[in-house]
Order: structure tokens, then sequence, then C-alpha cells
């Protein structure tokens, strides 16, 4: 995603969604904006997420801004869990789904990079990694295994093209 943003960056035609996560900000991880699980659930009630999931322990968020982004014919662009696929499908109509995979070997590789999570929360991320999102029209896969340059523009040619109205295959 940050490849993606940063390649993107002076295109004012894509808007890469902040998250709102009960996680502190860290050094070198996802730029978002925290909450306390109290102020996130107060938030949540009050309707301010269009989109909202826990995973990993955290509580993360989509705030409803991006429906005013939207409506100005940006793509809008948000990083999700599967959980919440259907529920964007719903109040998105249109909504496209790029499922960015990487094999088990890969994955551990990267969150043991990472240091973020125990041996424990790896096993128990990679035991939740193995539902795939399921194929089908507005699905699509990027196999993340090797360059990610390559991932990157694989995925900025399918938000381009879906963006400019063409048919993607």
């Amino acid at each position: 995603m940050d490849g993606a943003r940063a390649r993107l960056a002076g295109n004012s035609g894509f808007v890469f969604q902040r998250r709102v996560i009960t996680r502190a900000a860290m050094p070198d991880a996802e730029d978002h904006d925290t909450l306390s699980i109290a102020a996130f659930e107060a938030a949540r009630a009050k309707g301010d997420f269009s989109l909202s999931w826990q995973a990993h322990g955290l509580w993360y968020g989509v705030p409803r801004e991006i429906e005013d982004k939207m409506a100005t014919g940006r793509t809008v662009i948000v990083n999700t869990s599967r959980t919440v696929i259907a529920a964007a499908r719903t109040l998105y109509p249109g909504t496209q789904t790029i499922h960015i995979t990487a094999s088990s070997e890969t994955l551990v590789k990267r969150l043991s990079a990472r240091g973020r999570e125990t041996a424990d929360d790896i096993a128990a991320r990679l035991a939740r990694n193995i539902a795939p999102v399921s194929p089908g029209e507005g699905v699509w896969r990027i196999e993340n295994d090797g360059d990610l340059s390559d991932a990157v523009s694989r995925f900025i040619e399918i938000v381009e093209l879906f963006a400019s109205g063409n048919n993607l295959s």
C-alpha cells in the first residue's frame, strides 16, 4: 500500500484512506489515527465509521468521511479485513477487492522482521490467513512473494483501470 500511495501521490483522483486503530503509532508502521478502545467504541456507537472490525487484538475503523471523497468522484483505496468485504459491497455497490497475498513462508519472514508480533501471534495470523477471499466478479488477486515493485505495479494497474471505467481481467 505504501508503494502504491507513493507512486500515485501526484494523482488527486486517488485517495488512500487513513484508518483508525486502537494501537499507538509506531515507527516504520502504517500511518494511522489512534484511539483508545473506549474512544473507539464511542465513535463506533455514534456511527463515525462506515466499516469496523477486530483483528490481531485490535479494533480497526474506516471513517465515514470516505463517502464525501467518493461523492467527488475520487477512487478511495482502503486497507480492510476480508471480514468486512460483504458489508463494503452492500454499503458501496461497485466496490472492488484487491486481495494481496503471499505464501506462509513469506508471511513468516515479513511478520518476524516487523518485530511487532510474537511467534504465537504470527501462528494465529497464519491460521486466519488460510481462509481466502472468495473469487468472483470484482475480486482481483496479487501474489506478493516476489519483488515488491512488481506487486505495486499490478496494484496500480488494477486501480487505474477500474478508475477509468475499463473492464478488468
